[in-house]
């Protein structure tokens, strides 16, 4: 496999990625972002904790969806993120989608 073949394959997976999640976004409630992955999910219970003078975030997520391009099966029931990075969780308001459906003739 040449290095262009390889471009190829990868810059295919991540507009396959984007489609799908053009496709599933109006089925979830929250946008959740770490350092490491997105996500998005209909339940979100986020804790802050301390363990002793260090604060991390422990969150839970349900039925979720995981923006990852190598993952064979992005929807997973749970999900759990303990992390010291910023999380940022937003609501998704379900008027605010307008994702452009003319994605599909670029390659």
């Amino acid at each position: 496999m040449s290095a262009e073949d390889l471009d190829n394959y990868e810059t295919d997976a991540e507009l396959a990625l984007y489609r799908e999640y053009r496709d599933v976004i109006k089925l979830f409630t929250y946008v959740v972002e770490t350092e490491r992955r997105f996500y998005l999910a209909n339940k979100v219970d986020f804790n802050v904790r301390s363990a002793g003078q260090d604060v991390y975030f422990d969150v839970q997520l349900t039925d979720a969806w995981v923006w990852d391009v190598y993952r064979s099966s992005r929807f997973v029931k749970n999900v759990r993120i303990v992390t010291f990075k910023d999380v940022n969780v937003e609501e998704v308001q379900k008027t605010d989608i307008d994702i452009p459906e003319s994605l599909d003739d670029i390659k």
